[in-house]
């Protein structure tokens, strides 16, 4: 949808803003799961302009449209949609975007917009309550719910039949350095939690490793011997992150603040206690499962996750042309 032959209220016209922005953190998403928090300031910003500008037209027509098409609604996106967003992100249910962006389509689409496009008008489908962050919202999960369903098409389609072939697929090791996601696997088979990848690049990258180097000397690396005497920075584990890696020296125990135990393989103990941080809540028998899975398996299982924006760019733009989903299906 462009603005070039839609007729609709400004509000609603600075609200299609959102779309190009959120296809762009959508995109962000799937190849970084990293999106700069600045981003949502601007969209928290005009949303406010729009919703004073919103309440003072339908202050101005009076009535049913001041408390039924816009207070309303309105308080059920702020009152509702907003404590939903934050609940779920304090129960780790979402990422810190995807809680953000949920704040910021709560204030930026508190009603239902209208478009007229030619003879058509948008969203085609309203309603009983009009909220429509409620209805982008209520899209993206069931957008979310058919994921599963396709990853086990997919695999299903391959005769990969296993336990995660709803969560996951199989990917050779040499692509695990830069695949986002979480390892399906432990040396005693097939787990639906196992190694975040992106704790497993902080590790290889605080000991100046590739994962080539584990793999061709995993016996040396799993002395905790080897430590660098000086670690290298281990970023927050992001496949884009920029690396400064010294090699990985060797650790002398009469100049380095690392304890390396004997009873620690691989010093993932060590590791943990060195970074600030939790490394994404990896225990260090996580992270010591991993690292011998993947010193050993030319192809392991991994879950891409949910990058919870995809559903979320896509339940906006279904909403803005359709409606909701779920009146649609069900109503």
């Amino acid at each position: 949808m462009t603005l070039a032959g839609v007729s609709a209220t400004m509000p609603d016209l600075l609200r299609l803003v959102a779309v190009p922005v959120f296809a762009w953190v959508a995109v962000r998403d799937i190849k970084t799961r990293r999106v700069s928090s600045g981003v949502w300031i601007p969209l928290a910003i005009l949303g406010l302009v729009a919703l004073i500008w919103d309440g003072r037209l339908a202050w101005h027509t009076g009535g049913f449209v001041w408390s039924h098409e816009f207070l309303i609604p309105t308080a059920v996106s702020l009152g509702f949609v907003v404590p939903i967003a934050y609940l779920f992100w304090w129960f780790g249910g979402f990422g810190g975007a995807d809680a953000k962006a949920l704040l910021v389509l709560a204030l930026l689409f508190p009603t239902f917009p209208q478009y007229t496009v030619g003879s058509w008008t948008l969203p085609m489908t309203t309603t009983p309550i009009g909220t429509f962050s409620f209805t982008i919202l209520t899209n993206a999960v069931i957008v979310g719910m058919t994921i599963p369903i396709v990853l086990a098409v997919r695999n299903a389609a391959a005769g990969r039949i296993t336990s995660v072939m709803v969560i996951g697929w199989p990917i050779s090791w040499d692509d695990v350095p830069e695949t986002h996601g979480r390892l399906l696997e432990t040396p005693e088979g097939r787990s639906r939690g196992g190694l975040d990848l992106d704790a497993l690049r902080m590790y290889l990258r605080w000991r100046g490793l590739s994962l080539a180097d584990v793999r061709t000397h995993p016996d040396r690396y799993r002395d905790p011997a080897t430590l660098p005497a000086e670690p290298n920075p281990p970023t927050d584990g992001a496949v884009t992150a920029t690396v400064r890696s010294d090699g990985g020296a060797t650790l002398e125990a009469d100049n380095s603040d690392l304890t390396a135990a004997t009873d620690d393989p691989w010093g993932a103990e060590a590791f943990l206690a060195d970074i600030e941080g939790t490394a994404y809540g990896t225990t260090p028998e996580e992270l010591r499962e991993g690292l011998e899975v993947l010193s050993t398996k030319d192809t392991v299982w991994i879950s891409p996750g949910t990058p919870f924006l995809v559903p979320v760019f896509v339940g906006l733009a279904v909403a803005l042309v359709y409606g909701d989903l779920l009146v649609g299906t069900f109503i």
